[in-house]
């Protein structure tokens, strides 16, 4: 047995419209909604190797400096499709120490989201 913890299992974040924010992780991430077998409100999103989990709110507070990252694995293509899905993201800069890149972009709330891409990272 290990004391060890495994991994995060998923992070919880508010959102003022549970539909519109299950709509775009599944355009932006290829996130799966999964409907509870219990009455709770909250959205479950999977992508299978990481969940999301959405907490409706009547008013959204501010979030930032608050965020998570997701490391994309091409930098290019997924700059790309964030492009084709007319979404924003601010100028992406270039770690000199390991050439790792990141940008962030905001979901329909606001929730700040990083993007990382580290080309030399071993699987």
């Amino acid at each position: 047995m290990s004391k060890e913890p495994r991994y995060i299992h998923h992070v919880n974040f508010p959102t003022t419209d549970p539909d519109r924010t299950a709509e775009w992780y599944t355009k932006v991430f290829g996130m799966k909604r999964i409907m509870p077998k219990s009455n709770t409100r909250v959205v479950l999103m999977t992508r299978g190797n990481f969940d999301l989990h959405f907490t409706p709110v009547e008013e959204m507070e501010r979030m930032a400096p608050y965020h998570f990252a997701v490391e994309v694995d091409d930098w290019d293509d997924f700059l790309e499709h964030l492009g084709e899905l007319g979404i924003r993201h601010t100028r992406p800069i270039q770690r000199p120490e390991n050439q790792s890149k990141f940008c962030y972009i905001h979901d329909p709330d606001h929730t700040m989201i990083e993007l990382v891409w580290h080309g030399k990272r071993p699987n």
